[in-house]
């Protein structure tokens, strides 16, 4: 059994996916991350960068003690070595399948995460942020779209886990009203993963689901929920632990 720790966001949604592909028994534990269930001195046992999503792995297969994984690629290959899937064992492919995994936590995921922070969150005003990020995504999905016009899936001719990484970002591309039209290699790849098994049952999930403030393309924040998210809370966890 693996616990999954869970917000549904982008990130989460990599996890959850990955785990039904390789058939993993796992439980959802849900946190709000808006009232800063993340910010707990337990949580901060599992993450002590109090961030979701994360695992424990209660039967690893050194069937040792139970295994704390967080960050999202960090996730991603654990499941993959483990589950013997999606993750090439050697060589050009692996080395491509990392790359890419790695791309997409390093740049497009940041970037992205970062333009639907001042779209969504920051006061009004916020001109030059708003032209650095949503232009560094474009430039990422120009990255993206090219290797997708020579290649069925990001890594080469295999779904891997780096599909799996970049896939649910369609979510900050929306919060930035880029429709896939434009990107119609993009769209192919988009539409194809979307109708696999696995994750067309992820994403039917009740208990997988985003509610409307996690998405919403303008949000506005109580002075907790802020707090939480952004601010002093969020400051303080890593510092009580």
């Amino acid at each position: 059994m693996i616990d999954l720790h869970y917000s549904a966001t982008p990130n989460g949604q990599k996890i959850a996916i990955m785990l039904e592909e390789i058939g993993a028994p796992h439980r959802v534990i849900p946190y709000d991350i808006f009232e800063g269930d993340q910010l707990t001195e337990a949580f901060g046992r599992i993450n002590p960068n109090h961030k979701l999503p994360a695992i424990v792995d209660q039967s690893p297969a050194d069937g040792g003690e139970p295994v704390t994984v967080f960050e999202s690629g960090a996730i991603l290959q654990y499941l993959a070595e483990k589950g013997g899937r999606f993750l090439p064992a050697s060589g050009a492919a692996r080395a491509a399948t990392l790359s890419w995994l790695t791309w997409q936590v390093a740049g497009l995921g940041p970037m992205g995460g970062q333009a639907s922070h001042f779209l969504r969150y920051a006061p009004a005003g916020q001109d030059y942020a708003v032209a650095r990020y949503t232009k560094e995504v474009q430039r990422l999905l120009t990255v993206l779209e090219k290797r997708l016009e020579k290649n069925a899936y990001v890594a080469g001719d295999d779904y891997t886990i780096a599909d799996m990484a970049i896939w649910p970002g369609r979510a900050s591309a929306f919060v930035m009203g880029m429709g896939l039209d434009e990107w119609p290699a993009m769209k192919d790849w988009f539409e194809r993963i979307r109708e696999r098994p696995a994750v067309a049952r992820a994403m039917a999930r009740a208990d997988l689901a985003a509610p409307a403030k996690y998405i919403g393309r303008h949000q506005t924040l109580d002075e907790k929920q802020w707090s939480n998210m952004f601010g002093d809370a969020n400051h303080a966890a890593v510092t009580k632990d």
